[in-house]
């Protein structure tokens, strides 16, 4: 590539500069196939002199539809050198929702692994005129042709203000909003995380967060390729072999989520797996339940739990396993860079000392807006501050925990689910009246999704499962659907759902209590 890095954050960097320092230093090892640190840049900076010859640069947007793997890595970096914005979109959508957001995206090109071509053909088949053109990944498909760009960008260096990554995340209303993160915003992120979780190069990192999250790129991964590390790609997660994994590749550190822990740990090669290689975890996506980290503790590993959202890059708190004990349920302090406030609810106050209120944050790893969307920007900032919909509780020594969502999302699995896209969803079906989505915890996914239902006359739960599962991706579908006669409402707007999510509790205890009973009996 002629063009040179204008920046000192510019993410296309930290490659080139480990290519140079150690190029047959393993950077990828994608299912047993590994790719050097040099072998990596090589590529990643052929398909950028392609991605250029044809058109594309700084402000163009390029999507994709890929699982975790090497090619992808390498259109990520090609992406980054040129100030091109990267979009990994969900595979695991409805063709609908695939199609919803690759217009939204506004992509001139959609880079597609072979495995998803199914999905992603489908999808852009119904944006007929307005389709941009795709091609397949890899070496066969993008990186031997691409093809020309109707808009051809005027070619320039990277800066750090290009936006890197476009991650669509789920909020309180019904449409996923693209989060928008600069090379810059990147960088403040895993220069915190490299202070809080230092990362060596003799680290082997397990990623096992699909590439469509943000945690997948900026929790781990891209700090280990600017340390000089290895990351093993792992395409899903399947307890047994991650445990596999972890002993085979000598794995020393990984992010997940507590669900994925549990099911390590209820693993039925659990008791045997060799951890001996771990010497740090991390948590996200929930709070690390105390008897379940205790379990971990009898093996000898100790978590960080950290605590965050797309918007900031995604990292806002932590708690390092010193702490961890004293502060049971709580998800630390915050990371450098990042500023925090709590601030009251009713009022817009801010509360000092020990205090509960909603959790703003600060700095220069929090998003840059949402993707063509002032409005909602705007509504999601006070100024400089980003203002998360959490509300959290401070204690006399700083530590923080999250008290309850403001916004109605809840997350399962690690996967953000906004009720009102399943209600919308359900609301379709010609025989329901009304309908309210709330979440209930879950000894599993941490919370699991229950629909209230008013019907105009009597049809069955599995007729409306299969009504929303061609409309919504698998694990936004509901864990049980109720039929009320009326929903309870706090006014005539809106649903009570403080009501309806004890009654979605006790309904789901209820049924737990049965299962072990019967599991005795």
């Amino acid at each position: 590539m002629s063009l040179d890095v204008d920046g000192p954050h510019t993410v296309g960097r930290w490659l080139r500069d480990r290519a140079a320092s150690n190029p047959t230093k393993i950077a990828i090892d994608d299912r047993g196939v590994a790719l050097d640190y040099g072998t990596l840049a090589h590529r990643a900076e052929q398909l950028a002199t392609r991605l250029t010859d044809a058109g594309y640069g700084a402000g163009a947007r390029i999507a994709t539809v890929s699982g975790n793997s090497a090619d992808h890595v390498v259109a990520f970096f090609a992406c980054a050198f040129l100030g091109i914005t990267f979009i990994p979109l969900s595979w695991r959508l409805t063709p609908t929702e695939l199609a919803a957001l690759i217009r939204r995206s506004g992509a001139a090109l959609v880079l597609v692994e072979d495995e998803h071509v199914a999905l992603a053909s489908t999808a852009l088949r119904m944006l007929d005129a307005e389709a941009p053109a795709y091609v397949f990944l890899g070496v066969s498909g993008v990186e031997a042709q691409v093809p020309f760009s109707s808009t051809p960008c005027e070619p320039r260096a990277v800066r750090d203000a290009d936006p890197l990554l476009v991650i669509f995340t789920s909020g309180s209303e019904a449409a996923p909003k693209g989060v928008v993160l600069t090379h810059e915003n990147c960088f403040w992120t895993n220069m915190a995380l490299s202070q809080t979780m230092p990362m060596l190069s003799t680290d082997v990192v397990l990623a096992m967060l699909p590439q469509y999250h943000v945690a997948a790129w900026n929790v781990q991964p891209l700090l280990a390729w600017w340390a000089g590390a290895t990351v093993v790609l792992e395409r899903s997660f399947q307890p047994g072999r991650v445990l596999q994994l972890i002993s085979e590749r000598k794995v020393t550190t990984m992010m997940g989520v507590p669900t994925q822990y549990r099911m390590l740990q209820d693993s039925a090669g659990w008791d045997r797996a060799d951890l001996s290689s771990l010497r740090h975890m991390l948590v996200g996506g929930a709070t690390m339940p105390v008897e379940l980290a205790r379990v971990w503790a009898e093996r000898g590993i100790a978590f960080t739990q950290g605590y965050g959202l797309t918007e900031a890059g995604p990292n806002v708190l932590a708690l390092p396993p010193a702490d961890f004990a004293a502060h049971p349920g709580a998800v630390g302090r915050p990371y450098p860079s990042v500023d925090v406030r709590l601030v009251d609810v009713a009022t817009a106050l801010v509360l000092e000392g020990e205090a509960t209120g909603e959790l703003w944050v600060r700095g220069p790893s929090t998003f840059a807006e949402y993707l063509d969307d002032p409005d909602a920007t705007a509504k999601a900032r006070s100024g400089p501050w980003l203002r998360t919909g959490d509300l959290a509780h401070r204690n006399a020594s700083g530590v923080f925990r999250i008290v309850d969502r403001l916004k109605e999302i809840y997350v399962s699995g690690g996967e953000n689910v906004a009720p009102a896209e399943v209600e919308r969803a359900l609301s379709a079906h010609p025989l329901v009246k009304a309908v309210a989505v709330v979440a209930a915890p879950d000894q599993v996914w941490g919370e699991r999704g229950v629909a209230f239902v008013v019907a105009h006359s009597s049809f069955s739960a599995d007729e409306l499962l299969a009504f929303a599962r061609e409309r919504l991706a698998a694990f936004k579908l509901p864990a049980r659907i109720v039929f009320l006669d009326d929903l309870p409402r706090s006014t005539l707007e809106k649903f009570d759902r403080a009501t309806l999510r004890a009654h979605a509790s006790q309904l789901v205890a209820a049924s737990q209590k049965e299962e072990a009973d019967d599991r005795v009996r």
